[in-house]
């Protein structure tokens, strides 16, 4: 299935193949191999950036776009949905651009101009900046605080010179993404008043048990025709129930310590398993009851899936094949009133 990104004339695949494991779970070979499985599939959207592989480091910086590049350049390049993001500030990232202290028209020019290069294209369909620079509660954290507030660039001068590099041919769309309300609506506003580009998109972590996109986004995302990409349908592997039976599985939330602490709260656990539960009781893997329900939301552009294994990308991939009945849904919705976002 393939869908209208916001405004866009971009028909993406309804799943997304995610890359942040190539370059440090992946190898390049095998990195090539998922994205081959992938589009033999149908799928034709992908989505990457300058940051990955996570958890960030020195060492594997940008190596997941140069795989990525390495791959492109064997594909006609119209066939392919690419889409990657800049960096933000105030992430302690100092092996990246210098440690960007801004989203400014020099950092974005500057993270385009390197993108495109390891990428081996001459223009990406959809650039997103990755974070907010302003103070904003976000990747685990959930309470705005204004003691925090901290000087940022203008979300107008962030959209001009996003405006450059459309008008240049190097970006077709621009997108955001871990935004809020107030940020999207700031980018929308903008633009209608002064010429710029809409953003078609909005990149939001979005699954079972952090649904917090239905609060206030998934109204803007309809009245604003801006898509959601939801990232992290499986919660970090939470969802597939895999740390339930043993807690030291291998995987992303064992592997790096401490990178998994949005999902570090009391009710998560307990969340997991009732929702594992109930997907036995009506005959299908956790993995299934979670990716399903995302692949179906009315207000979900594209599923971002990410693996480190064919046989887990198939797996991923089958669950399309696995559409929720009414009465499944409605258990669901059961059980978020009683165990509403506890990952928000």
């Amino acid at each position: 299935e393939y869908r209208r990104l916001g405004d866009s004339d971009l028909a993406v695949s309804a799943i997304c193949l995610g890359t942040m494991t190539f370059g440090q779970q992946n190898d390049q070979a095998e990195a090539h191999a998922q994205l081959d499985h992938a589009f033999a599939r149908g799928i034709n959207f992908l989505d990457t950036a300058e940051m990955y592989p996570v958890p960030p480091r020195a060492e594997t910086v940008n190596r997941t776009e140069t795989i990525v590049g390495a791959w492109l350049k064997g594909r006609p390049r119209d066939q392919v949905v690419v889409a990657t993001k800049v960096a933000g500030p105030n992430r302690n990232m100092a092996w990246l651009r210098g440690g960007p202290k801004a989203l400014d028209r020099d950092n974005i020019r500057t993270a385009i101009e390197g993108s495109l290069r390891r990428l081996q294209t001459d223009y990406v369909d959809l650039y997103q900046l990755h974070w907010p620079a302003r103070n904003v509660p976000m990747f685990g954290k959930y309470q705005f605080d204004p003691a925090q507030e901290l000087a940022s660039t203008p979300i107008r001068a962030q959209l001009e010179a996003l405006a450059e590099l459309v008008a240049e041919g190097k970006v077709r769309y621009v997108g955001l993404s871990n935004e809020h309300p107030w940020g999207v609506m700031e980018f929308l506003r903008l633009a209608n008043e002064l010429g710029l580009p809409r953003v078609v998109s909005i990149q939001n972590s979005y699954n079972l048990i952090n649904r917090t996109f239905e609060t206030g986004l998934a109204e803007l995302a309809y009245r604003e025709r801006v898509g959601l990409l939801a990232y992290s349908p499986l919660a970090f592997g939470l969802l597939s129930a895999k740390y339930l039976a043993d807690p030291a599985a291998q995987g992303r939330v064992t592997e790096f310590k401490g990178f998994a602490q949005r999902y570090e709260k009391p009710n998560v656990p307990v969340a997991v398993a009732v929702y594992a539960d109930l997907a036995r009781r009506h005959g299908v893997t956790p993995v299934e009851l979670a990716l399903s329900f995302v692949y179906r939301r009315w207000f979900v552009a594209s599923t971002i899936i990410g693996a480190t294994s064919l046989a887990q990308l198939e797996e991923n991939l089958g669950a399309w094949d696995k559409p929720l009945s009414a009465e499944l849904l409605a258990e669901i919705e059961d059980l978020h009133l009683r165990y509403t976002n506890p990952a928000p």
